[in-house]
């Protein structure tokens, strides 16, 4: 009410005054020409959907009190009996072969939108709920880019759990390259992207990018106008020659003083992209970034790369693990790392997304939370009671995509050759570790893109309906 009405009613006010003000109930009617032929909302604000639900939930709790029976209205157009949903958490896995990521894209084939499909046919959701997953709250922990694994992930939703073989139905409707685990009752309130803790990441990593810089494509950069340059062909013999490749012991420890580097908290604005990225909001924890011993798969010798951090920005991981590969290869000092924690923009080599998998996101604030609660309306979210599936699934369907997938294809080694074919934009990563001026990002200024990459995309947008040019490997600057 204004602070006219106020006085109005405190003070004794002449008859004709009073009949010639409106009434208070009158203000606020709506304007009929202004409303006319369309349908307004019970609740227009926020505020307004609060009180309104406060009020019914105060007369539903009268009526009870009073002995008289709440019946809720039946919606007509509802097709099946209206089941309880509950809040759980669903642990899951998948390769990531052939998705153009983890997250709902339109057109795209992710593995959300499959995930969706298989808990709508199972049951799980309801038919008046299959057309929108927003309906059930669909949340994940952390999204991937196309092509990338995960072998522990976690979606929240609100589901139906009354069949005690819904997870056998749910795995029923899938591809056997996802798979979930199970599910664990959960909070209201919790929700899978602020309630995870920390993520960890592995990558796998062929020994043979770690080799010394290629004399023939460096040659070719320094002889070869930029517009002309073409990635020349592997033969059988480098291919093997590759395969053969073992790593020294000494270049290993290079290795792994390198990712030590990342250990604890620092500025990785060089280590996403360059859009919304501000001194202010790229500082990120690392707890770990491990370094297995050398293994042999098939023939060829491999890495595995374990990082453990809060949250990851877009491609941080993969720019992570491609700055090593270079400066390894170029025996770059290592304190160049610490000098693009604090140094100007320049652009960080991406990894490919072949070797990156989720391995899990950690939620122990929140089970320490849920430890306190009421036994049954929570459990801790954890995947300790699925180890032995999810390591017999990774062997599977992700190690053995991975390693498939370079021996066909030499993904990594196609990626090195960009890299030393195309060098201006890392001339920083030299033996000096002396960072030159043209290396450094200019806001506003254009990328001088080859020619060959841009025939590539053109050829990979005509040939993918629905490709989606980046989803996230990781999670973007504000973490999701």
């Amino acid at each position: 009410m204004t602070e006219q009405g106020d006085k109005s009613e405190s003070l004794p006010q002449p008859q004709a005054s009073v009949e010639a003000q409106p009434a208070p109930a009158e203000t606020n009617k709506p304007n009929d020409d202004q409303n006319k032929g369309t349908k307004r909302n019970r609740c227009q604000t926020s505020k307004d959907r609060r009180e309104f639900a406060h009020k019914k939930f105060r007369e539903r709790n009268m009526e009870k009190k009073e002995g008289k029976e709440v019946q809720r209205q039946p919606n007509p157009d509802r097709t099946e009996p209206r089941l309880p949903k509950r809040k759980v958490a669903l642990l899951m896995g998948f390769c990531g072969t052939g998705y153009q990521g983890m997250q709902t894209n339109p057109n795209a084939r992710t593995i959300e939108s499959e995930l969706f499909k298989a808990l709508v046919s199972a049951g799980a959701v309801s038919a008046d709920n299959a057309t929108d997953q927003s309906k059930v709250h669909l949340q994940r922990a952390a999204r991937t880019d196309k092509g990338v694994h995960a072998a522990g992930q976690v979606v929240a939703l609100k589901m139906i759990v009354e069949d005690p073989e819904i997870v056998q139905k749910v795995n029923a409707c899938l591809p056997d390259q996802i798979r979930v685990w199970g599910y664990v009752r959960v909070i209201r309130s919790f929700n899978a992207k602020t309630a995870c803790g920390s993520r960890v990441y592995e990558y796998l990593l062929p020994t043979y990018v770690l080799a010394g810089q290629n004399e023939a494509h460096i040659e070719i950069s320094r002889t070869v106008p930029f517009e002309q340059r073409e990635l020349p062909q592997t033969n059988k013999d480098e291919i093997e020659k590759m395969r053969e490749y073992r790593i020294s012991p000494d270049k290993l420890q290079y290795v792994r003083d390198a990712f030590g580097k990342y250990k604890g908290t620092h500025d990785f604005r060089n280590f996403t992209v360059t859009r919304g990225c501000t001194d202010t909001n790229s500082g990120r924890h690392i707890y770990y970034f491990d370094v297995s011993d050398p293994m042999i798969i098939d023939g060829s010798e491999w890495l595995s790369l374990k990082v453990k951090g809060q949250s990851f920005m877009l491609h941080q991981i993969r720019k992570m693990v491609g700055l090593v590969i270079l400066m390894t290869r170029s025996n770059a000092p290592l304190k160049l790392i610490d000098e693009l924690f604090s140094g100007p923009r320049v652009n960080v080599p991406k990894a490919p997304g072949l070797g990156l998998l989720l391995e899990q996101p950690v939620f122990d604030g929140y089970n320490q939370r849920a430890a306190n609660i009421k036994q049954g309306s929570s459990s801790p979210v954890h995947f300790d009671d699925y180890k032995e599936e999810i390591e017999q699934f990774k062997q599977k369907f992700i190690y053995d995509a991975i390693r498939e997938t370079e021996t066909a294809d030499t993904v990594f080694n196609e990626w090195v050759k960009s890299t030393e074919i195309f060098p201006e934009e890392y001339s920083y990563i030299n033996a000096d570790g002396v960072i030159p001026e043209s290396a450094i990002i200019i806001p506003g200024q254009v990328r001088r893109v080859p020619p060959i990459f841009m025939k590539a995309h053109e050829a990979a947008s005509k040939g993918e309906e629905g490709a989606v040019s980046s989803s996230e490997d990781e999670l973007d600057t504000k973490d999701d």
